[in-house]
């Protein structure tokens, strides 16, 4: 392998948002920095499955529903 190429890969600590740490390896910042997460797979609704909500105010979605909404498919 060719030399002075590769980042350097330390370790690091990161801090979750409820407080939770824990010890990883990364090419952010210097040996022995913390990170501190504003958003985490705990919290974050794309991964929590968070309430959606469809804001439709007589638009696309009630367009569809008005055109297509009678319609079954493969329901028995």
């Amino acid at each position: 392998m060719k030399k002075d190429i590769h980042p350097d890969y330390h370790t690091i600590k990161i801090v979750m948002t409820d407080g939770t740490e824990y010890t990883t390896r990364s090419t952010w910042g210097k040996d022995g920095d913390t990170m501190h997460l504003d958003i985490d797979p705990k919290t974050h609704p794309a991964w929590t499955g968070g309430s959606t909500q469809l804001l439709d105010r007589g638009g696309r979605l009630s367009r569809f529903n008005s055109r297509f909404g009678n319609l079954s498919f493969g329901k028995k």
